[in-house]
């Protein structure tokens, strides 16, 4: 008997480790090629980890909760398979995103299998290489596919479920796990941890206590830390943004037609922070100790809401390089993955400032909490409508103006209040010199 090594994958260039969330197999149990043994979490996605051999697990080296650095060794298989001791499952191509490096490590094991031209790319539902190798094998069509009921985390469609839809000859069949004969032992490892992972509310007397989520927790963890690690600071500053207000309303419906693409306000407050940048580089910076990193690269994160409640932040490389069209499909584009989950991991790496709209929400104001390890966030408040003395050559009169407030948080440590405020008044200057005849 061979002893197999399983190990966490790469899971992308900027991804270096992840956090053991649950074992769906224990010691003793056999285990089949291609079949979870584990999930695991990165920052922003859950997974599994299949195994790559048929054999027993006969150790775990990480509990749950455990932290696990990718290329270490997570538990130990005992397998009658002929073992290379210098083959490993190495991805060199990144994956399209985190969720989906399972279904790479799985294809990598099915590939002499790919026979057919059908992939099932279509689907807006995850199905692992093994599952599509099935339905190809047994010719189950793309919509027999979709239609089968999953038993798997997320609805998912398993192994199992399929090979019952296939015994049964309907989607009935797999509408509910198959049950053993009376006497039988269950299979159920596939099954209880999605059970196990629902966050039901216990109840205290009157009180609900709800477990937090696993990105719940990380977030929590990642704001503290920031506020225990910057010295928060800010800065606000009262905008007049009519010449914008009346500029987007005039071309948002050209716009939409031209390019497929809604003209929102973001593209344009994001422009006028690029261009700030680049006039104070000092704040395109991070820190390192008792040392400054300058950065090259304007690299702005925009922090979006996500279905859940939870903040993901999709960043913008180059921003400055971008013009307003470019940044408007930019913003528009990771707006949307970043709600449908399809981020790739490095779309979510190295920003180096960071934008968050707060007005969303029609709050006047906020004071954001930085982005580590970055120095600088900017929070845009919301857009009102009100009353403003307008000044003329002609004198001053009352007039009504859409106006709102930017916050701009910085890290006292190496950001002064004069570079802080400075930054902020500039930001409002090229928002307020807006060329309202501008073309685009």
């Amino acid at each position: 008997m061979a002893k197999f090594e399983l190990k966490l994958p790469k899971m992308g260039e900027s991804v270096a480790e992840a956090t053991i969330t649950s074992w769906l197999k224990e010691v003793g149990e056999t285990i089949e090629a291609d079949e979870p043994v584990l999930e695991i979490a990165t920052d922003k996605v859950d997974s599994e980890v299949p195994s790559e051999v048929d054999g027993k697990l006969v150790e775990k080296l990480f509990e749950a909760d455990d932290v696990v650095q990718v290329g270490q060794t997570i538990a130990i298989i005992e397998t009658e398979a002929e073992i290379d001791s210098d083959d490993s499952f190495d991805f060199e191509e990144e994956p399209e995103d985190e969720e989906t490096f399972v279904e790479e490590v799985e294809a990598s094991v099915e590939n002499a299998k790919q026979t057919s031209a059908e992939d099932f790319s279509g689907s807006s539902r995850f199905y692992s290489p093994l599952v599509k190798n099935i339905a190809r094998e047994e010719n189950i069509s793309f919509e027999e596919l979709e239609k089968i009921s999953g038993t798997g985390k997320d609805g998912r469609v398993t192994k199992h479920d399929i090979l019952a839809y296939v015994e049964n000859g309907s989607t009935s069949a797999a509408q509910k796990p198959k049950q053993a004969p009376q006497g039988e032992k269950v299979e159920t490892s596939r099954l209880e941890p999605a059970v196990a992972k629902q966050e039901t509310p216990v109840r205290s007397g009157e009180d609900e206590i709800i477990e937090m989520s696993r990105m719940g927790k990380m977030i929590a963890h990642h704001m503290v830390d920031s506020v225990q690690k910057s010295a928060h600071v800010q800065s606000f500053i009262e905008v007049d943004v009519t010449n914008i207000w009346n500029w987007r309303n005039k071309h948002k419906a050209a716009f939409l037609k031209r390019e497929g693409e809604k003209l929102t306000f973001t593209p344009i407050f994001m422009e006028a922070v690029a261009k700030t940048i680049r006039d104070f580089p000092m704040i395109n910076i991070s820190v390192d100790g008792d040392k400054i990193i300058k950065k090259k690269n304007i690299n702005l994160g925009m922090a979006a809401a996500l279905p859940d409640g939870n903040l993901i932040v999709p960043v913008i490389k180059n921003a400055d390089r971008l013009n307003l069209v470019g940044m408007a499909k930019a913003v528009n584009d990771l707006a949307a993955r970043a709600r449908q989950n399809k981020l790739k991991p490095d779309e979510i790496q190295g920003g180096t400032y960071t934008v968050t709209n707060v007005g969303t929400f029609g709050s006047v104001m906020g004071t954001p909490i930085i982005n580590q390890p970055q120095v600088g966030i900017l929070a845009l408040g919301a857009i009102r409508k009100v009353p403003a003395v307008i000044e003329t050559p002609d004198g001053d009169f009352i007039g009504i103006r859409h106006k709102m407030f930017l916050s701009h948080s910085y890290d006292h440590r190496v950001v002064n209040g004069a570079l802080g405020g400075q930054f902020v008044q500039r930001v409002a200057q090229y928002l307020e010199d807006f060329d309202k005849e501008r073309e685009i």
